[in-house]
């Protein structure tokens, strides 16, 4: 979790300096959601998501290095420098996207995992607005864990790593055993904007903000209850999180250090095996060449 607030923390650095451009959306204040699930599933285990990815993308197996590249749009990122902030792949991670699920379609995909009884988790990030709206505003049912019907849900603290990850294993077990799909919804909180440089203030105050990064950081939960039971000390926890803060300077070095992805290279990757895009039998990508 310290790494992923670091590695996001860097990210905000990085685009007030120009160095990562477009919308970025921070992790920060969710990460015990990420972790939690990853410390309850299988690495063969098959994960998708929406934006606010860069977590997922790290517990995943990215490296730190690819990550920010490709936040920077650097052709040594994880998707080669064209996904950017929303679109990070790994062989079990399956995105990463722009578009979040539109009730429809998670109501008639959440309709076939139920009738099929596939094993899927449906998980519910809540963290309290959409985009810029609070949920109490533009939903009338805010029991986001019992939108399946007759999919049972959980509602679990989003911010307590452990409570995370128990309702994971609990959730992972139930769909293995056949049982069929389940929802957790996990009540939890972005500590940014929904973007950077949102104007958050305006559908949220600053108080609020700070009060739940006071009362319910997640990494200080866990600090918490690691020091408490005495399994290390405040002085360890701090060489950990220092750790975490120079991997993550080298990775950004070496981000900043590699190149972008040439304009010769704008239509690769689109097809498996990169067959020539013919239009009325030309190629007009190979008049493309990068000045850069």
């Amino acid at each position: 979790m310290q790494t992923i607030r670091c590695l996001e923390l860097k990210a905000k650095e990085l685009h007030s300096q120009n160095i990562i451009s477009g919308p970025c959306h921070l992790y920060a204040g969710q990460e015990a959601c990420a972790v939690g699930i990853e410390a309850a599933i299988n690495s063969t285990d098959r994960l998708i998501t929406a934006y606010r990815s860069h977590g997922f993308a790290f517990t995943r197996g990215g490296s730190l290095r690819e990550i920010i590249a490709e936040l920077a749009g650097r052709r040594t990122g994880i998707s080669k420098g064209r996904g950017g902030p929303m679109h990070m792949f790994t062989k079990t991670f399956h995105g990463g996207h722009g578009i979040v699920g539109s009730q429809g379609q998670v109501a008639e995909t959440m309709n076939m995992a139920a009738i099929w009884k596939l094993p899927v988790i449906f998980v519910c990030e809540n963290n309290k607005y959409a985009k810029g709206t609070s949920v109490n505003r533009c939903t009338v049912n805010t029991n986001f864990y019992k939108r399946g019907d007759v999919i049972p849900g959980l509602r679990v603290d989003g911010m307590d790593i452990l409570c995370v990850r128990e309702a994971t294993r609990f959730a992972s077990d139930y769909c293995r055993s056949g049982k069929g799909p389940i929802i957790l919804e996990l009540l939890t909180y972005r500590f940014f904007g929904h973007i950077i440089g949102d104007t958050e203030d305006k559908y949220r105050s600053v108080d609020e903000v700070d009060e739940v990064r006071r009362k319910r950081d997640p990494i200080s939960v866990l600090e918490g209850h690691i020091v408490r039971n005495n399994i290390a000390s405040m002085e360890e926890l701090k060489e950990i999180n220092k750790k975490s803060l120079n991997d993550v300077e080298e990775a950004a070095r070496f981000a900043i250090q590699s190149t972008q992805p040439p304009l010769e290279e704008l239509c690769n990757y689109i097809y498996c095996n990169n067959p020539p895009l013919e239009i009325r039998g030309i190629n007009p990508w190979t008049k493309l060449k990068s000045w850069s």
